[in-house]
């Protein structure tokens, strides 16, 4: 193992920086010595984030390979946790031109090593899922650069704010009677976060491991079913599951898509992965990391739960653009000819630290104080039309950060004690974001600036607002007075 003044000679670099995994992962890489840099579309998106100002950013995309060698220079070993499983029919082949792309840079730039979550499941099933057998081949693709990769192989991962758990987590929690399909009987092997955080970071410690394709899993195989099972009894909730054969993966993603907050477009290709049984056949993985002893399902499913009672969320499925815009980058607030703007004003007595506390604390659980059923009706026509709607609530109830999901919003930027912008991730036809500005002024007072923007697209986008206006109008006049109002009694 190599020693800490070793791991602080050493550069590494990770992608996926604004994902489940990799926010998860830089934190732990600089906790044990290792100079991190992180390759990012957007720096922006980093803001907020603990960790942000350890690290080396560099701005660059895997779909434009002229962007990549600077952030190749110097590294020792890079870990690829990019792919593209929403927001494109074909992220088949977007896998794949991303991971050759970013092969030949790290090979031209002298890499000794790349390291890539993939998922499990046998390469001689003929039925493997489009979303494995594209996992399966963006490894290979990495493969071709001749760089040894470890291909770390898992299953469903526990944790709190994880794609698959809270998918188990929101079924269970909604339905107390739950009709299940063949792919609920399906075996499955999985594994918590925190494992598979410690096998990543032990891969850069193991120099056996390198070249290698490693199978890891937790201590328990289940069915889907089970999993929901054993999560109710931890909840201390009675559900009952009634199995029935004419669920498709199509008609289950629908389903989810309206009691989860995971849309269809993401929850089509997970579950119909979940027809392919995916456990461990391997060993090796224990050979190679002794010291990691998996812990049971039970055991990440406690850890989740108190991860989210304490509202310790490091990161969450939807920190991804790809939950629901794809890999797009996404389009910042500019004035424009032809932009709807919608601006209210309101004096409060109150300093601005309140004020921003209070529009910094809008969303998920507390709404949006006025006409809260206006905005969930919203949502619903959201749903019918495959957005986002209503569902994705807040990472946090309390602290916001620049990319978090906020109902069907999307936080653009954030400023302390100042500004709070959120990017419309609904169906509209056209851009809309919703701002909030606070001015201080004299004698322990401020100003609250409420705007909404639209940059309407076409004939439809102008109907739109027209349409929508007069509700606006109500909603968009008494938030302000209401947002006021609780800063004054706070």
């Amino acid at each position: 193992m190599k020693n800490s003044t070793q791991r602080n000679a050493t550069q590494i670099l990770v992608t996926g920086a604004t994902g489940y995994i990799g926010a998860r992962l830089i934190p732990r890489l600089l906790d044990v010595g290792y100079r991190v840099r992180v390759l990012v579309r957007d720096p922006e998106r980093l803001s907020g984030r603990p960790w942000a100002d350890q690290v080396e950013v560099c701005t660059g995309d895997v779909f434009r390979p002229d962007t990549l060698p600077p952030a190749m220079e110097g590294v020792s070993a890079a870990f690829y946790l990019i792919h593209s499983m929403a927001g494109h029919t074909d992220f088949h082949d977007r896998d794949i031109i991303a991971a050759h792309n970013f092969g030949q840079a790290a090979r031209q730039a002298g890499v000794g090593h790349l390291i890539y979550l993939s998922g499990l499941g046998e390469e001689s099933d003929n039925t493997l899922s489009a979303h494995l057998a594209s996992r399966h081949a963006t490894g290979q693709a990495l493969r071709e650069s001749g760089i040894p990769v470890t291909e770390l192989r898992a299953a469903v991962i526990v944790g709190s704010g994880s794609l698959s758990f809270e998918m188990i987590r929101n079924l269970t929690e909604r339905l107390p009677v739950m009709i299940v399909p063949k792919w609920a009987s399906t075996r499955i092997q999985p594994i918590g976060i925190r494992e598979v955080l410690t096998y990543l970071v032990s891969t850069l410690q193991t120099p056996a491991c390198k070249g290698k394709l490693i199978e890891i899993g937790g201590a328990d195989v289940l069915t889907y079913a089970e999993m929901m099972t054993q999560y109710a009894e931890e909840r201390g909730l009675r559900r009952w599951l009634i199995p029935v054969p004419v669920l498709t993966p199509r008609l289950s993603s629908y389903w989810v898509h309206w009691v989860t907050p995971v849309p269809s477009s993401v929850a089509k290709p997970l579950i119909e992965g979940l027809r392919n049984e995916v456990v461990v056949h391997d060993p090796s993985a224990r050979a190679l990391f002794p010291d990691i002893i998996p812990a049971d399902y039970r055991t990440s499913v406690r850890r989740a739960l108190e991860r989210i009672r304490e509202g310790d969320l490091e990161s969450i499925w939807s920190d991804a653009l790809s939950s629901s815009q794809g890999d797009s980058r996404p389009s910042f607030f500019r004035l424009e000819q032809g932009m709807f703007i919608e601006r209210r004003e309101a004096f409060v007595d109150a300093p601005a630290s309140e004020v921003f506390r209070v529009f910094t604390s809008l969303g998920g659980q507390r709404g949006w104080l006025a006409f809260d059923w206006a905005w969930q009706a919203r949502g619903i026509l959201d749903r019918l039309v495959g957005g986002v709607g209503m569902r994705r609530g807040r990472r946090d109830p309390v602290y916001l950060r620049v990319g978090d999901a906020m109902d069907f919003w999307r936080v653009e930027d954030v400023r302390e004690d100042r500004l709070l912008r959120l990017r419309a991730e609904m169906k509209v036809p056209g851009r809309a974001w919703l701002q909030f500005e606070v001015i201080p002024e004299e004698a322990s007072c401020s100003r609250l600036v409420q705007t909404a923007y639209f940059a309407s697209k076409g004939l439809a986008g102008m109907l739109y607002w027209y349409a929508l206006y007069p509700l606006h109008g109500l909603i968009f006049s008494r938030m302000p007075k209401r947002i006021a109002r609780l800063a004054e009694e706070a």
